[in-house]
């Protein structure tokens, strides 16, 4: 069994650094998958109300023979229900959903900065956290400037800041904001997403040579080592025991420099200004 490693989050809670993430993982597929994922060492499942599979999620999670306490689970606020009393009826429907008591974080979604009422939707989330349903509480797809409107108007720091980074899109300037204020980063889409052709590389291809690995296992050792949370998805038994396989070896800080020196701004996913 792996031996997975653990981040803190800015109010003590800790995180698998590496998760299962559930996003297009069909509903009716989603329990025998995580339930695969658990099985192979994953502590941490990742899902949303967007994804539809919460219930999936929850199903595996009681089938399973972990103690609760042993599996991290992350679901998220949907759009439509960013206004304060939409998002508290939203989190009790995730809750009811996944058949828990508690989520250990809880995200926004998306900012939809259209709507501006993402400070509305952070302000009920602060909420949940303060009676206990929500072990932590972070956003996803947040932007340096909208970070900055929750840090001025608001009085909770998010736990972690969930972002389209790869290669390709390395996101620096955002990483960077987060570690100067204690929020962590975790990284969707981490090994480019549909039509990113990271594992394709060239140079990715000559390290996963060196190290006897797969493109994928380099490319997410490279997340580990920048201090990411990463949530691989897989719909392949095989591929998901392969991506949890990567505590075993470490690349060296050239390498990690020439992986990040791969980046080319390229985002594959919606643009958090625009989306959607």
């Amino acid at each position: 069994m792996p031996d997975v490693s653990t981040l803190t989050f800015n109010n003590g809670v800790t995180i698998p650094q590496l998760g299962y993430g559930v996003f297009q993982v069909p509903p009716d597929e989603t329990q025998k998958l995580v339930t695969i994922a658990l099985e192979a060492g994953y502590r941490h499942i990742d899902t949303a109300e967007m994804y539809r599979n919460e219930a999936g999620v929850g199903r595996a999670i009681a089938e399973s023979d972990l103690p609760r306490e042993d599996i991290f689970v992350t679901s998220k606020l949907n759009n439509n229900a960013h206004a304060r009393e939409a998002a508290l009826r939203a989190f009790d429907g995730t809750l009811k959903a996944l058949g828990l008591d508690t989520v250990d974080l809880f995200l926004i979604h998306w900012p939809i900065p259209a709507q501006d009422r993402y400070v509305e939707a952070w302000q009920a989330l602060a909420e949940v956290h303060r009676d206990g349903r929500a072990r932590a509480i972070g956003v996803s797809n947040f932007t340096v400037e909208h970070l900055e409107r929750l840090r001025n108007e608001t009085d909770v720091v998010p736990a972690l800041n969930q972002i389209e980074l790869h290669p390709y899109f390395v996101q620096e300037t955002l990483s960077e904001y987060g570690e100067q204020h204690q929020i962590l980063t975790e990284a969707w889409s981490p090994i480019g997403g549909s039509g990113g052709d990271v594992l394709d590389d060239p140079t990715i291809g000559t390290l996963a040579r060196k190290y006897g690995k797969s493109p994928a296992q380099v490319v997410l050792r490279w997340h580990l080592q920048l201090g990411n949370v990463v949530i691989p998805k897989s719909a392949n038994p095989a591929r998901i025991a392969e991506n949890i396989d990567v505590f075993d070896f470490e690349l060296d800080p050239e390498d990690q420099a020439t992986i990040t020196g791969l980046d080319r701004g390229a985002r594959t996913g919606p643009d958090p200004d625009q989306f959607p």
